[in-house]
């Protein structure tokens, strides 16, 4: 189950929560027959709980959101794509570890 501080974003939300966000933002592309997806889950749930206020984090379920797969070129999953603006200034391809993910979200902040 997803932590309480992961947005859930949609092709509807997206402007809302990552464009107009004056935090950082990292959204978490996934889908449930993703294993890896499954893997990253819980890093991306403790990431959300750590950095509530300083930054947001999100994930977006590439079978419901195909449209906004496409718009940011996604092939391969889970990829994280780190914003500033609502401009994706860092991608990660794959598993990644916690330390990884973590720098980089604090390059931003």
């Amino acid at each position: 189950m997803a932590s309480t501080n992961v947005a859930h974003v949609t092709g509807t939300s997206f402007d809302t929560v990552v464009s107009q966000s004056k935090t950082p933002v990292l959204l978490d592309f996934w889908a449930e027959w993703c294993g890896p997806c499954k893997m990253l889950g819980p890093t991306i749930d403790e990431i959300a709980n750590e950095y509530v206020g300083k930054a947001v984090v999100g994930k977006v379920d590439l079978d419901e959101e195909q449209a906004l797969a496409g718009r940011f070129n996604i092939s391969s999953i889970p990829t994280l794509l780190f914003f500033k603006g609502g401009v994706v200034v860092k991608q990660l391809v794959g598993v990644r570890p916690k330390k990884e993910i973590v720098e980089e979200l604090k390059k931003l902040l």
